[in-house]
């Protein structure tokens, strides 16, 4: 139990233990129960009991749970414990990490083969079918980021799978001639807050994404009473001096190289907030489209979006109510 007391540091608030007991037949019946124990991550410690790490979202999944197995005719039930007298802590999280090490292998069974598909061609294989490896790649990485999120107590096993798709992403993208020559690093002048405080900030008419984004961010970090308001790119040269432009061609702050406005904005101002570079990866794939950072995310918040600027009165409710949004997932990602 060695690396039972490598975790004994990990703190979890508490655990769900979960009984169910469904007719025998259907054998689909208990299998769709356990199939859903898993992707939530439980761990089986006797029979039909299993546990997992006490949070809201396990809590409200075994309310649901029970009710299936009741339409099924079973009995489920849950409770929430401090402790159990005869485990510690660090021997659940044991479990929990021989599981989780358990599914990362199987990933990795897919990434060895790839990768020796790949070392073939660097070594002068028969050329592969290079579309159908980057859908395997993509395949491991989905996989590996379902397991991640199931793995409660950070086994080690997914750190080390993780540096490896780190280092084949690389090699696949040379292989599939889809790298281009680095540019140099895009030139962003620094800038002081305290020097755009009390302006009106211009952009574009039917505000999105990047503009919604950029827009609070300004009110959150630059300025807590800025207003905006909306031009047309021929009326630029009309724009009086206490008025910044932003997402515009020819405005103060807009795209740089690979970088959209949000971007821009982030590393203009210097702003070293983590949570600011979550969001920025994510405005950047909605944004250029180009799946840099391949932000799971961004579909969601796009349909998001979308239905506020279809239902939005006028562009500045649009751009009120996308900025709510970007607050609301601001205070989801930060720690």
């Amino acid at each position: 139990m060695k690396h039972a007391s490598q975790k004994s540091s990990v703190k979890c608030n508490g655990w769900i233990l979960f009984f169910y007991t469904v007719p025998s037949k259907p054998v689909s019946s208990r299998m769709k129960v356990w199939r859903k124990l898993m992707k939530a991550g439980a761990v089986q410690l006797k029979g039909a009991v299993y546990i997992l790490p006490y949070n809201d979202d396990h809590y409200e999944l075994l309310q649901w749970l029970v009710s299936e197995i009741t339409e099924m005719k079973g009995e489920g039930a849950f409770t929430r414990i401090e402790h159990i007298d005869s485990m510690n802590d660090s021997e659940i999280i044991y479990l929990f990490d021989q599981q989780r090490a358990s599914d990362y292998r199987i990933i990795g069974k897919a990434l060895d083969d790839l990768e020796g598909r790949l070392n073939s061609i660097k070594q002068g294989g028969k050329a592969q079918n290079l579309k159908g490896l980057s859908e395997q790649f993509d395949s491991v990485c989905k996989d590996f980021e379902e397991v991640r999120k199931i793995d409660f107590f950070f086994a080690k096993e997914g750190e080390v799978l993780n540096e490896r798709i780190k280092r084949v992403a690389p090699d696949l993208k040379k292989l599939s001639g889809t790298e281009t020559k680095k540019e140099s690093p895009a030139t962003i002048s620094s800038r002081a807050v305290d020097k755009f405080r009390g302006k009106t900030w211009l952009t574009r008419k039917k505000p999105f994404i990047d503009r919604m984004a950029s827009a609070w961010l300004i009110r959150r970090f630059i300025d807590k009473d800025a207003s905006f308001d909306f031009i047309n790119e021929r009326d630029l040269d009309s724009v009086g001096k206490n008025s910044i432009v932003f997402d515009m061609r020819g405005g103060e702050f807009t795209h740089v190289g690979e970088l959209c406005t949000f971007e821009v904005l982030v590393k203009s101002f210097g702003f070293k907030d983590k949570t600011l570079k979550k969001m920025a990866e994510i405005v950047h794939d909605l944004d250029l489209k180009d799946e840099k950072y391949k932000s799971a995310e961004a579909k969601g918040l796009e349909d998001i979006l979308i239905g506020i600027r279809k239902t939005a009165k006028n562009d500045a409710e649009a751009l009120e109510k996308g900025m709510t949004v970007f607050e609301m997932l601001y205070a989801s990602k930060s720690c």
